[in-house]
């Protein structure tokens, strides 16, 4: 399970820091900052699931869970979001060393 979770923060990161690139790029040819929301880069990438989502998130936990993802998750800049999933990954997926030592039997 630890490698499973290794490897999705691996690829995490890398979405992350391809949606960082992509950003820098179109900040620095538009002279402004220009950060991607989660839910612009979702609706490029694969539109159908994201409504999918809306009717699991409203079917399941209500409209007002919903509502709260749409107006505090998805408006963040994708590049944060999927580096704080990166993050998150690493930390589950993370061996603590042994607190005897590497020689302990």
């Amino acid at each position: 399970m630890r490698f499973l979770f290794r490897v999705l923060s691996l690829l995490a990161l890398c979405v992350g820091v391809v949606f960082g690139v992509i950003d820098a790029i179109a900040s620095v040819s538009a002279s402004q900052v220009i950060m991607t929301p989660i839910s612009e880069a979702w609706i490029e990438t694969h539109p159908g699931s994201l409504m999918t989502l809306e009717e699991l998130v409203v079917g399941r936990l209500g409209a007002g869970a919903w509502l709260a993802l749409r107006d505090v998750v998805l408006p963040q800049p994708a590049f944060a979001a999927m580096l704080v999933l990166s993050l998150a990954f690493w930390m589950i997926g993370y061996k603590r060393p042994s607190p005897a030592g590497r020689f302990a039997a």
